[in-house]
């Protein structure tokens, strides 16, 4: 079992002095303070929005149009069920995504004039993709491929879509993990190689671990931005929760369906952009500066 770090200065018989104990509390009343002000400001700033909001000639219709409790309550359950093949469709991008780019980052990595042809394809496939915008991607790979007639091409919505998401994105994701790999200092590598490891070893145990965790923090933004680009591949046909949320304003005569979709999705993304700031902020990328203010007593 482990102990409390408050614990720990009891039993070794250290205890703090008055001057230390004075400076924790001033910390601590500092810390109340800027609680109580950033919920008094955060109150006010809202009810200003919310009274500009509902004090606005148009907002009745407004309310009428997007806000209707029991237009919501209707729609719902179709678009729940749209939201579920996102989420299918983006765990299933996702894992393609990583594999995909990874293979793009060590190809764009090698060194060696034989490499030269796949450097270039990794080259010109990172810079296409990454020009090119999504939904451009989807228009050409949804509705161009089936239109080859090409035996073993899909011509479901739904994977032609997933096709477009991991064609595009892995080209994104390719370029993060190209940095993690450039930032370990060569000299880990000519370590490696002096205790005997090929350059793929070397690759392998000693610069991917380090790279692959320096770079968690952009990887989970670019899923957190997939999650939300997912909803695109409605325009292919795919009766996701964007498509679901279509036919449902077009049942009702109302708008609400669209806010519901846009909730539903902003709950599925909020909990991935918490875990990543956290991680980002364990991992040094963001919070120094307020990890000092809150860092404790200092000894």
């Amino acid at each position: 079992m482990t102990s409390s770090p408050a614990a720990a200065p009891a039993r070794s018989g250290w205890t703090p002095s008055e001057h230390q104990r004075a400076r924790d509390a001033y910390r601590r009343s500092r810390a109340r303070r800027s609680t109580a002000v950033a919920v008094v400001s955060t109150v006010a700033l809202t009810a200003v929005a919310v009274l500009g909001l509902v004090s606005s000639p148009g907002w009745p219709r407004v309310r009428a149009s997007f806000f209707d409790a029991d237009v919501a309550r209707a729609a719902l359950p179709a678009v729940l069920e749209g939201l579920w093949l996102n989420v299918r469709v983006m765990a299933v991008s996702a894992v393609l995504i990583v594999v995909v780019a990874l293979a793009l980052a060590l190809a764009r990595t090698l060194r060696g004039p034989v490499f030269f042809p796949l450097r270039a394809f990794a080259t010109g496939y990172v810079d296409v993709f990454r020009g090119l915008p999504l939904i451009l991607v989807l228009l050409l790979v949804g509705f161009g491929l089936p239109g080859l007639r090409l035996q073993g091409i899909p011509t479901s919505a739904v994977l032609l879509g997933g096709l477009a998401l991991v064609l595009t994105y892995s080209a994104y994701v390719a370029e993060v993990f190209r940095a993690g790999i450039e930032s370990v200092h060569p000299s880990q590598v000519a370590a490696a190689r002096s205790l005997g490891l090929t350059r793929g070893q070397a690759m392998r145990h000693v610069v991917l671990p380090q790279a692959v965790r320096r770079v968690v923090p952009p990887l989970l933004n670019d899923l957190v931005a997939l999650s939300k680009d997912s909803g695109l591949i409605s325009i292919l046909g795919a009766i996701d929760a964007v498509r679901a949320a279509q036919i449902e304003t077009a049942r009702y005569a109302n708008f609400t369906p669209y806010v519901v979709a846009g909730v539903l999705f902003v709950i599925l993304t909020i909990p991935l952009t918490r875990f990543t700031d956290a991680l980002a902020r364990r991992s040094g990328w963001l919070g120094a500066q307020g990890a000092l203010a809150g860092g404790g007593a200092l000894r």
